[in-house]
């Protein structure tokens, strides 16, 4: 249910295409909150259906441009402020760890160095998107210190997943593992 109130928040920016709209969920939520660009045209097809979004422009090939109307704005607003918010995370790599006991030794070291190393660059992506915008590169509006505090979210997030990765690479836990081999 979330997709369709990120994708009215893009919206509310200005109108957008599908294309566009995937490209900016993808550089500011991928991580977090992935989807594809057949679930989000399906979604702005139905936030058409409702009421919500309207067809700003048909460009060549068909490609439409969406602008988010007044009950839209409406919607994602209270989306914002009522009711309660599903604080459910689901990370897969966190589902895995409680089963890292199957795996050997020497595989779940280098398991947790890619882990780490993966953390560690979504985290960079997201410092680097972040002082692009303390830079003012992208104006200093609502918007932008909207997505700055996101973008902080971002790198906290996945730097404190890199370190739990280096720190399960280097627990007593996980060394106890080489004992037993």
């Amino acid at each position: 249910m979330s997709l369709r109130y990120g994708l009215l928040g893009l919206l509310s920016e200005g109108p957008a295409s599908g294309y566009d709209l995937a490209r900016r969920f993808e550089q500011m939520l991928g991580s977090v909150w992935p989807t594809q660009p057949p679930k989000i045209y399906g979604e702005l097809n139905r936030l058409a259906d409702e009421g919500l979004i309207e067809i700003e422009s048909e460009g060549p090939r068909r490609r439409k441009a969406y602008r988010i109307n007044d009950k839209g704005l409406e919607a994602v607003r209270e989306w914002l402020t009522s009711g309660e918010v599903d604080h459910t995370l689901r990370i897969q790599s966190l589902l895995r760890s409680a089963f890292f006991w199957l795996m050997e030794p020497a595989e779940l070291r280098r398991h947790l160095d890619e882990e780490a190393a993966f953390f560690a660059r979504e985290a960079a992506r997201y410092r680097a998107y972040a002082e692009a915008k303390d830079r003012g590169e992208f104006g200093d509006g609502p918007q932008t210190r909207s997505l700055r505090i996101a973008a902080e979210a971002g790198v906290r997030l996945h730097q404190a997943l890199a370190d739990w990765a280096e720190w399960a690479k280097n627990s007593p836990l996980t060394a106890k593992d080489d004992e037993n081999t």
